[in-house]
This record gives structure tokens, C-alpha cells and sequence, in this order.
């Protein structure tokens, strides 16, 4: 794969970087799509078929595999878009303002790509001029339309008649099959840590094996915290042939969403470890890989085959991305939460846009609301902030959780529910007040401390809280 800039734009939850790639891959822009809700891809399938003005067919929920069907169908229309964009593009005239000269423009001026345009510009002699041209259009590449899987969100699945499917139908394995099916020559990125029950799906799919020649149709890449879980993970996934394409290296700390804070360790010190045994790693694994390959009688990687090792969450101005670069030799750069404010790049309304212009840093905290147990980045004042609370006053707290994409707890259950789901709210809270009212020990201000939490974050908060 050939990058034409120095930078990506990573999955922004579900929403946020859903349509993204129409957006930017048209000027050489990569960027990544949540493949987690298919009622959201079947949703901007629909709205896109109708913006182009292309006939819509339904894939309805209960029809046969659905759920993957519906990725493959949305992919492959960002597919047909992108390519129409793209080539749309390429066909204009080098005039100023045109879109191929914004192309261009936009590239950074450390690229071959940006030298031979700037070369040309320069160039009197007309036909060599229409030459160098042509020769621009033809290097021309589109941005990548890459998708990411949150592994650790791999739900069971049961049926329209309350039958428990099987495991080929759990949203992970299903998001996978999706991708895997599509059209797309891009990259499927792994989230959140290890899934041995996904990993071990990626066998089905030939586009994640070499071809003759040794290229890799549809390529793995890890989000890591450090190097040994590149290590572990690439180890595990090179026994079953399969070769991890680019390790990327999350910020725990500071990146937006979910903070996976790592023990101790800042982000120079990983990098610099990675650094230094990059190559000792690419050597290690592609050995393992080839051995696996060959039982296989699958074809081999080739002698060096490539491993890309880039870094987001974190970054703040372009003298720190060159920083990154020059120092510590990585290959890409993801910039985030910068590009919310991006109308150009990303969807978001425009009055919580124009609210996360505004807000200091007083009003960024890390939560515990999530149901996953893992401190959360996220800004007050927010919408979503402000339906929480009306819940709260309306006695439903918790959410409605309509799609149940995070539904994991059989504490009141026996089917799976979600710890913010209004049910498991109101159950959970009614357990802690008996825990609470027949507790001697707990004075009547921890108490309160307790009811008043409870009503301003979560019952795991409040409880977190109360024993603190």
C-alpha cells in the first residue's frame, strides 16, 4: 500500500467517521470506519444511494446474515463512491482552485508525489509540462478506506425466534465477514484487545493471506498499547499465517474515548522500544508466519515484507508529529479528535461542534459511566450529558439501549444485559440502597455521598466514591 500522507483520521466511535472516507479518500486522505452497528451502515447506505440517486434495496433485519451483509453492502458503496470521486479528480485540468490542484496542495511537502507537482509548476516547456501532468494523474492514489472492530465486543446473537445462533453470527465475527466480503482492497484494525475466538475466524477469508505475489488483499492491523502486546498478538496471529500488516500504537492516556492507561509507561519509552527492536520484530514474526504458510501450502511473504509502525491519540502540533518521525522513526500519524471540529471530514452536529471549540480544559474529565469498565474521556455540558440527567429526574436512569451492542452482565439475568441499560440501573441501585440501609458501619455522610454520586454519574461511580 502506498501512503500519500503522513497521516490518518482513526475510528471516531460509531457515528463520527461513518462516512468519512466520501469525504476525504478522494484527495489521498485515509481514514477508518466502525463496522460495529450494521443499523447504522444499513441507515447511510440508504441516504447515500438516494444522495447519488441509485436504486435502494433493503437488507432487513432476520434476513439470512444480515448483519454482514449489511457491512458488505455499505463498504462496498463507500467503494463505488470513493472510486467515482477519485477518478473524477484525476480527470480535471491543473488550473487554480480546481479539486486535482487541492489534491496537491494538500500533500505534505516531504512527499516524492509533492515534489513532482512542484517541479511541474515550474516547468515552462508545455509539452514536457502536459507530460509530468500525466504522469501526476497516473500517481495519483486515493485515501485508504480502512474499518475497526472493537474485539472485546463480540455479543451473541440469537434469533427472531429467541434461539442462541452460533458463533459465525456474534457481532465481532459477523463485522469481520462483512469486511472480509467486500470489495475493499484496505484494512481491518483491531481494537481493544485479544479475541481468540476472532482471531481464530480470520482463516476463513483468503484475502488475508498472501497472493503469488506476495501481496495482502485485506491486511491486520493492531491498535497496541506497547510492545508486548504487539509481540504477543503478532506471535499469535503469525501461527495461524496470518501477517500483521502495521502495528499502531495508541496513546492510553491521552487519546479521546476510552483511556487504557498503560502501568507506569509513558508514550517515549514505548516507542523507543519499538524503535530499537522494530526490525528484530518484522524478522521474528515473518519467520513464524512463513512456517505456518507453508503447512498451509498457502504462498510465503516476501523476503522483507513490510511492517508499519505508527502512533496516535495524543499529538498536538505538527512540530510534535515531525518529532515522532524524525526521532522515533515511525511511519503514520493518527490525528483524532482535532478533526471533530473538521465539518469537511467528519459528521457531527453543528452545536456540539462549535461546543467542543469552546470548552477549556475544566471541562474535560474522565468518566466511569462506561459499561465497559474503563475510564472514559469525554466534555460537560454536552447533549448526551443533558439527556442523562433528564433520565435521572424522570426515574429512568441508565439508557433505553436500544441496539444492546455492549450487553455482557448476567448479574439479575440470564440473558445478558448492559450496566447502563435502564433495567440494570434500576435493579443494581435497589441492591445497593438494601446493601446500604443495612449497613451500621456507614455513616448517614456516606450515605448521602452515595445518593448524591449515584444521581450525578453511575451506581459504579457512586459506589467507587463511597468507599474511597
Amino acid at each position: 500500500m502506498q501512503h500519500v500522507h503522513e497521516f490518518h483520521i482513526p475510528v471516531m466511535g460509531t457515528g463520527f467517521t461513518i462516512d468519512s472516507p466520501i469525504k476525504v479518500a478522494k484527495y489521498g486522505i485515509s481514514s477508518v470506519v466502525s463496522i460495529g452497528d450494521d443499523e447504522l451502515c444499513e441507515t447511510m447506505r440508504q441516504y447515500y444511494l438516494g444522495v447519488y440517486g441509485w436504486d435502494y434495496e433493503p437488507i432487513r433485519k432476520w434476513d439470512e446474515d444480515y448483519r454482514a451483509r449489511r457491512i458488505t453492502a455499505y463498504l462496498n458503496l463507500l467503494h463505488k463512491i470513493v472510486k467515482k470521486e477519485f477518478s473524477a479528480i484525476q480527470s480535471r485540468e491543473f488550473s487554480d482552485g480546481s479539486e486535482i490542484q487541492k489534491y496537491f496542495e494538500m500533500l505534505p511537502e516531504t512527499s516524492e508525489l509533492k515534489r513532482a507537482y512542484n517541479h511541474m509548476l515550474q516547468t515552462e516547456d508545455v509539452s514536457e509540462k502536459e507530460r509530468m501532468q500525466n504522469q501526476l494523474r497516473s500517481d495519483m492514489r486515493a485515501g485508504a478506506i480502512d474499518v475497526n472492530i472493537m474485539t472485546k465486543l463480540d455479543r451473541q446473537n440469537y434469533d427472531q425466534n429467541g434461539k442462541l445462533m452460533s458463533d459465525d453470527y456474534s457481532d465481532a465475527l459477523s463485522a469481520l465477514r462483512g469486511f472480509a466480503m467486500s470489495d475493499l482492497d484496505a484494512s481491518i484494525i483491531f481494537s481493544a484487545g485479544f479475541n481468540r475466538r476472532l482471531y481464530a475466524y480470520l482463516d476463513k477469508f483468503d484475502d488475508l493471506f498472501p497472493d503469488e505475489t506476495g501481496y495482502i488483499r485485506k491486511r491486520i492491523i493492531l491498535k497496541v498499547s506497547d510492545y508486548r502486546s504487539s509481540l504477543t498478538q503478532g506471535k499469535f496471529l503469525a501461527k495461524k499465517g496470518i501477517w500483521v500488516y502495521e502495528h499502531r500504537i495508541e496513546s492510553g492516556l491521552n487519546c479521546g474515548g476510552h483511556a487504557f492507561a498503560t502501568d507506569g509507561l509513558l508514550m517515549g519509552p514505548i516507542l523507543e522500544e519499538f524503535k530499537t527492536k522494530g526490525s528484530e520484530l518484522a524478522a521474528f514474526l515473518s519467520g513464524i508466519c512463513n512456517e505456518a504458510l507453508a503447512l498451509k501450502s498457502r504462498p510465503l511473504l516476501p523476503a522483507s515484507p513490510s511492517l508499519r509502525v505508527t502512533v496516535q491519540g495524543g499529538i498536538g502540533t505538527a512540530n510534535e508529529q515531525r518529532f515522532l518521525f524524525d526521532h522515533y522513526g515511525v511511519q503514520g500519524t493518527g490525528w483524532a479528535t482535532p478533526f471533530l471540529l473538521v465539518p469537511e471530514a467528519t459528521t457531527l452536529d453543528d452545536e456540539t461542534r462549535n461546543h467542543l471549540a469552546s470548552v477549556g480544559s475544566d471541562d474535560l474529565y474522565l468518566s466511569d459511566i462506561s459499561p465497559l469498565g474503563v475510564p472514559f474521556n469525554t466534555v460537560r455540558g454536552t447533549k448526551s450529558e443533558a439527556q442523562k440527567l433528564e433520565r435521572i429526574a424522570n426515574g429512568k436512569p441508565g439508557s433505553p439501549c436500544p441496539k444492546g451492542y455492549l450487553v455482557s452482565n448476567l448479574e439479575f439475568t440470564k440473558k445478558p444485559l448492559c450496566s447502563a441499560a435502564t433495567t440494570f440501573q434500576k435493579r443494581k441501585l435497589a441492591q445497593l440502597q438494601e446493601t446500604l440501609a443495612g449497613d451500621p458501619a456507614l455513616t448517614l455522610f456516606q450515605k448521602n455521598v452515595w445518593a448524591k454520586m449515584s444521581l450525578r454519574r453511575s451506581w459504579a461511580g457512586a459506589l467507587n466514591c463511597l468507599w474511597d
